[in-house]
């Protein structure tokens, strides 16, 4: 039962990226807002914490924020005025193969091209054409599904993405390097490789790491969290955390309810409330396989065979192109994998704030069955150490979370699907349901604004965004326009 009678012009529930940027966009329109957060803190899956040892700071979920610097509403936020500061390792991404060679994805495309031999000329001539529009493509991709402002580019990148990963590597590339670089970028989309659309995901952060980089938020993930909610705050915006919302009782009167929450949460709060045809759709969302997820405190920095991948925030574990596809088809399947492709980062080779004296940290993932339980401790460290040996003789302390653990602590990560629900090409601009309008649900001043909708999962904030912008219009009759942005 929400306490007291206040009321506001918009309520928001949840903090997560997509919950601040919704809140922060109405709250910016002149609106009284308020955000319920059933956590004690806000941040969603940009949490941080000492869960290992004292002195060791880990991010919870999200570490490395490609997205983050690519948003285009984030990117219209004061957010290093209010404490966050972005930190650039050497290298982006490195992604070692067992022969010793070692792909690199570096903000230049021409650097990232010359390690890729007989591959070269064709990276340079893909990556440098997309890289070099991300600027037209970035607000078209991270929006609903419309008429592209910039049709030119957003068709040559519609050409490329549309394939699966495994077909566009093997009929762009000739050697293995090349081949598990896009492999492993496409594996972010948690999909089978060979499935259609597996690779847009891949261009995306292929594309963006050459644009923006792939960056860590020093002091952790915590930090993006907070500079929102101060900035929120400052705007005159006001959370509450510990205040759990499980039916329409939670919350206090308000013109607008926008929901940072998958369809299951939204069923249960809304269930009887909704249309009968509605709410079938929202009980045939999909969602994809979950993550088993490790943290170390480490006594040294991980001893990498190859150098490249000392000097990168982010490592791809997993070997060559059919490998990873073949771990990635797995977990599809309800199979776990003996050699998972891994996740790896790195974030205190690059900010000593995340470990003491002269210590280490490192944060993992792969791939799992949806609500799996299995244990991939040995799976998972036995991948890095294939790649650095010696690992295993650094750590000092593990925190290891499966499935279950990941949704009890954050409810919104059904079965350990961190995605919000299933990148599949038929709920891919249909989330969570077939609609012109995916943000609004079929009962007054109700919308979703979580990863469930378009254009879906990282930390970007532009599901929120779009969301708050359909409010405003449906709601209070304020009309957004992109160039708000700027």
């Amino acid at each position: 039962m929400y306490p007291g009678n206040r009321k506001f012009d918009a309520v928001v529930v949840g903090s997560g990226p997509n919950g601040f940027a919704a809140a922060i966009a109405l709250q910016r329109a002149g609106l009284s807002v308020v955000i319920l957060e059933a956590k004690a803190s806000t941040g969603g899956g940009m949490r941080s914490a000492e869960i290992t040892l004292p002195g060791f700071n880990h991010d919870i979920c999200s570490a490395i924020h490609p997205m983050g610097v690519a948003s285009p509403f984030f990117n219209s936020l004061p957010l290093e005025k209010f404490g966050l500061e972005w930190i650039y390792p050497t290298y982006n991404l490195a992604h070692p193969l067992d022969n010793g060679t070692c792909a690199v994805l570096e903000r230049s495309v021409t650097k990232s091209a010359a390690r890729l031999g007989r591959d070269e000329k064709v990276y340079i001539q893909l990556m440098e054409k997309l890289s070099g529009q991300c600027n037209d493509l970035i607000p078209d991709l991270l929006a609903p599904l419309r008429i592209p402002k910039k049709p030119l580019a957003f068709s040559y990148f519609g050409l490329q993405a549309k394939q699966s990963a495994t077909g566009f590597a093997n009929r762009n590339f000739k050697d293995a390097p090349a081949k598990a670089l896009f492999a492993g970028l496409a594996a972010h989309s948690v999909l089978p490789l060979e499935d259609i659309f597996s690779n847009a995901i891949g261009l995306v952060l292929g594309m963006v790491g050459h644009y923006k980089g792939w960056p860590i938020p020093k002091g952790g993930s915590q930090q993006i969290a907070n500079a929102l909610e101060t900035y929120f705050i400052s705007l005159g915006g006001e959370v509450i955390t510990d205040h759990p919302v499980n039916s329409l009782k939670d919350l206090p009167q308000a013109k607008a309810v926008l929901f940072d929450l998958p369809p299951r949460q939204i069923l249960t709060i809304l269930g009887s409330q909704l249309p009968f045809i509605y709410k079938k759709q929202l009980e045939s969302f999909k969602h994809g396989p979950g993550v088993f997820k490790i943290d170390w405190a480490l006594d040294g920095p991980v001893p990498f065979t190859a150098w490249e991948c000392q000097k990168a925030g982010t490592v791809h574990l997993g070997g060559t192109l059919e490998e990873i596809a073949y771990s990635e088809r797995l977990a599809w399947k309800g199979q776990h994998a003996e050699k998972p492709f891994v996740l790896f980062a790195q974030q205190s080779l690059f900010d000593a704030t995340r470990a003491r004296d002269n210590k280490h940290t490192a944060w993992a993932y792969c791939h799992v069955p949806n609500s799996s339980a299995f244990d991939m401790t040995n799976q998972i460290e036995n991948q890095v150490e294939r790649f650095a040996p010696g690992f295993k003789d650094l750590i000092l302390a593990r925190h290891v979370m499966n499935t279950h653990s990941l949704e009890k602590y954050n409810a919104n990560y059904i079965g350990g699907d961190i995605t919000g629900g299933a990148s599949k090409w038929s709920q891919l601009f249909t989330r969570p349901v077939i609609s012109l309008s995916p943000y609004s649900m079929p009962v007054k001043g109700m919308f979703i604004c979580s990863s469930s909708t378009p254009p879906g999962g990282g930390v970007h904030g532009m599901c929120g965004f779009h969301a708050a912008n359909k409010a405003l219009w449906d709601v209070f009759k304020i009309r957004q326009k992109d160039k708000d942005l700027t």
